[in-house]
């Protein structure tokens, strides 16, 4: 019986591996699991076991990311640092996690991503940055990232987004930008993004889109542009969009639901590869008599008296034209017939003689 009792005392001590984790930490299935969340850490942890796959810090105090903190972790697959207070990732922080398949950054206090940041993480193939201070991205702030599969930036205080920031993400399929303040979307932002299947762009301050913007979007399944600053769109922005099927998301734009405006959206409903789900509750802004209309309703009638409007002037301008052509040619022959009146009376004085 005491042997008996001593063999499940050391089971207990090795189930729980309380002995190999840091004060505040859980390690769990033969130490492949390590949670250490709502710890107050502040700072990583410094005896993680090298067995460790997944390792959560979730929800601690941790402000910096030092360089060597995870060199001992090699193994690590998922990597939780949510809801922290990190600031800064000092470069090559990651270089040793060559197995990294998620890190979890978001609802921190980091403004800017350096090259030496994803330096190591080759293979990582979800990269969470949503509810940080991001307020620009440029052509280094990814660059070893080859791998991404979904990359979340969302409600950050992105402004702008350097042709080429995306380059090297040649197998990404989701990029989540919702919630910035993007104002434009300019040619390049997209390029190489072949891969790409979800875009979402919702809630941005976007009011204007290049030609050519979603052109190497090959791949693309949904278009989010929900809830931006657009009140009106080229047709042929979307018509360069040269996957085949695609959902477009455009409710809670301001737009201006003018004739040209219906033209449009009546090209786009027509294609077959393009779907605009939520048209039906696309809404007028401008002009202010149609203010909340869904644009459905007034499209039509819309269209139907700018054409006779139209059609009204134009039969004016012809009238008046061929009115003015007709006394004129009037006013020719009076003075014509006035003139042959002239000279005959002319004869007739010099027979007089």
């Amino acid at each position: 019986m005491k042997v008996s009792g001593f063999l499940l005392l050391v089971l207990v001590e090795v189930s729980s591996g309380s002995t190999s984790c840091d004060p505040g930490c859980d390690c769990r299935g033969d130490l492949k699991f390590t949670i250490c969340s709502r710890a107050l850490l502040s700072q990583p942890p410094s005896q993680v076991s090298a067995f460790t796959e997944l390792l959560d810090l979730s929800d601690n105090l941790i402000s910096v990311i030092p360089q060597h903190a995870f060199n001992s972790n090699r193994k690590l697959r998922v990597l939780l640092l949510q809801n922290n207070n990190i600031s800064l990732v000092e470069d090559g922080s990651f270089a040793h996690l060559e197995f990294l398949q998620k890190l979890d950054l978001s609802w921190n206090r980091i403004s800017g991503l350096t090259e030496g940041f994803s330096v190591g993480l080759t293979y990582l193939r979800e990269l969470q940055l949503a509810h940080n201070q991001l307020a620009s991205l440029n052509s280094r702030s990814f660059l070893h990232l080859d791998g991404l599969q979904k990359l979340n930036l969302t409600s950050n205080s992105i402004q702008t987004i350097h042709v080429r920031s995306f380059a090297c993400m040649s197998t990404l399929r989701q990029l989540h930008l919702q919630d910035n303040q993007l104002t434009s979307l300019r040619s390049g932002t997209f390029s190489m993004l072949r891969a790409l299947e979800v875009l979402n762009l919702a809630g941005n301050r976007i009011k204007e889109m290049d030609m050519a913007v979603f052109n190497p979007l090959t791949s693309m399944m949904l278009l989010d542009l929900a809830h931006n600053q657009l009140s009106s769109v080229c047709f042929k922005t979307f018509l360069n969009i040269h996957s085949y099927s695609s959902h477009i998301l455009l409710q809670g734009n301001p737009w201006n639901c003018d004739c040209e405006l219906q033209r449009v959206f009546r090209k786009l409903r027509s294609i077959q590869r393009l779907f605009l789900d939520d048209y039906y509750n696309l809404t007028c802004t401008e002009p202010p008599a149609l203010r909340d209309h869904p644009l459905m309703e007034v499209e039509t009638e819309l269209c139907i008296a700018e054409t006779v409007t139209v059609l009204i002037i134009t039969v004016t301008v012809v009238t008046t034209v061929l009115a003015a052509m007709l006394m004129g040619e009037r006013k020719r022959k009076k003075r014509k017939k006035g003139l042959h009146w002239t000279q005959q009376g002319d004869f007739s004085d010099e027979s007089d003689f």
